[in-house]
């Protein structure tokens, strides 16, 4: 391991004193561009994963399975959407109006896609469509405000 300790004093030096320290703050906060909703990438994430599991949760299965089709694919969707803002947060936010779309669909899908839905079915893709609905505009609001900046 490199010792970056000041020889004449014995005390670590810190980054203020480097040559390049603005050059490196202005570029990392260039690539850091919309992260001031960066925890919202996890909940996009577990939310995503519980839309494409719910169907095993609730064991709607054999009832439904137009359904557990159709909230596989939107969970898979959604989940890729949040590793997308997590990888590349300056390009990817731009899709969030996209998730506020898919998240509408989810809520609006038990009656579309499903056959005669039970309660259950019904409350589970109104809280997955409503919570993506609520986090893509989370994620819009924050990619709009960046872009003005």
């Amino acid at each position: 391991m490199s010792n970056v300790s000041d020889s004449r004093s014995g005390v670590r030096g810190d980054m203020a004193g480097h040559p390049d320290a603005s050059e490196m703050s202005a570029r990392y906060d260039r690539m850091m561009g919309g992260r001031d909703v960066a925890l919202v990438d996890a909940p996009v994430f577990l939310v995503g994963l519980y839309c494409a599991v719910s169907p095993w949760v609730l064991h709607f299965t054999a009832s439904q399975p137009a359904l557990v089709t159709h909230n596989l694919v939107m969970g898979i969707a959604i989940a890729v959407l949040a590793l997308g803002f997590t990888a590349m947060p300056e390009r990817m936010y731009g899709l969030s109006w996209a998730m506020c779309a898919i998240g509408a669909w989810v809520i609006v899908s038990a009656w579309v896609v499903g056959s005669n839905p039970d309660a259950g079915v019904v409350i589970n893709n109104i809280i997955v469509g409503g919570l993506t609905v609520l986090l893509g505009l989370v994620c819009a609001g924050a990619a709009t405000r960046n872009r003005r900046t």
